[in-house]
């Protein structure tokens, strides 16, 4: 395994608990700002502008077929900030659960798509991908109480907001979510455990399932040692698994059959989300939540653009 430090430049700073980049055509950054509740939009200038109010705790984000942003809204955290380092703590005062919600870029209209799964309801969405049919894959990391944690479960929906459907479950605070290059594998990560786990799409919306002792039907990919959390990823188009990682905050890069090939070390600890864009997707755009940062890195590889 290679160890390395990400070098690069800070693109954007000052932003509260950024998440789910995505970047733009135009060289932009779309980023949510879970403390704020903002979608906000950073310019290659590097000037923030907001583009919807959104609420609760925008997490993942992603564009949809129809040009529209989707976002994962957790449903809100409260914080503690120690000198300058900002990070979650346990829900919101005024949780209410966690929704999915379609955002039109060029006016900021917000719609909630879906609140609920068979009338149950969503405790956490985090992070969600397209895929080739125009429907999305996402987490929902579930809740973590003082007392007790809700566990979470990955989902298949529609982007017309006709459907919805619980494809996998159950997990210890789902993260991070991707597909192969050829969209036939999905990849969840796991943040308490540190584990990434992959699973065969036999259909839309349809995983191959493994059976028990697997607690969730995925195939483990691989697990770090000792006290690491892993957060969401990105997908080259050679195939690695780029995950988040904190504690040790920097970027894990995983190979389809499960090696570890390299860590590129962050400069904190909440390292929280990896996108790719700019000429060639050779570009890395990170998020550095803690000190509420994006920082762009000339990547070794060209990755996956937005679906």
């Amino acid at each position: 395994m290679q160890e390395l430090t990400l070098q690069g430049e800070i693109v954007a700073h000052g932003l509260q608990f950024p998440e789910g980049p995505v970047a733009l055509a135009d060289g932009s950054i779309l980023l949510t700002e879970i403390a704020s509740g903002r979608l906000v939009r950073v310019t290659p200038a590097g000037a923030i502008q907001t583009v919807a109010e959104l609420g609760g705790g925008p997490n993942g984000a992603a564009l949809g077929p129809d040009g529209h942003c989707y976002v994962c809204n957790n449903g809100g955290f409260s914080w503690r900030t120690d000198a300058g380092f900002t990070r979650p703590t346990g829900p919101a005062a005024n949780y209410e659960g966690g929704s999915i919600q379609r955002v039109d870029l060029h006016t900021g209209a917000v719609r909630t798509l879906y609140s609920h799964c068979d009338g149950v309801p969503l405790h956490g969405p985090n992070d969600l991908v397209f895929d080739g049919s125009g429907g999305f894959w996402f987490t929902d990391f579930g809740k973590t109480f003082e007392d007790r944690i809700l566990r979470g479960a990955v989902y298949y929906a529609r982007a017309d907001g006709s459907f919805i459907h619980r494809a996998a479950h159950p997990f210890l605070t789902p993260n991070g979510i991707g597909l192969s290059p050829d969209g036939g594998t999905l990849y969840v990560s796991e943040t308490e455990t540190s584990r990434l786990w992959s699973y065969p799409v036999t259909g839309r919306g349809e995983l191959a399932l493994a059976p028990w002792p697997s607690p969730n039907g995925g195939n483990l990919v691989h697990g770090l040692p000792g006290y690491q959390r892993f957060d969401s990823l990105a997908v080259e188009q050679c195939g690695n698994v780029c995950v988040a990682t904190l504690v040790h905050g920097g970027i894990s890069v995983f190979s389809p059959g499960g090696e570890l090939l390299e860590f590129h070390a962050a400069p904190e600890g909440y390292c929280t989300n990896i996108c790719f864009g700019g000429s060639e997707l050779r570009t890395a755009y990170i998020t550095l939540s803690g000190y509420g940062q994006l920082l762009a890195v000339r990547w070794p590889r060209a990755g996956l653009g937005s679906r």
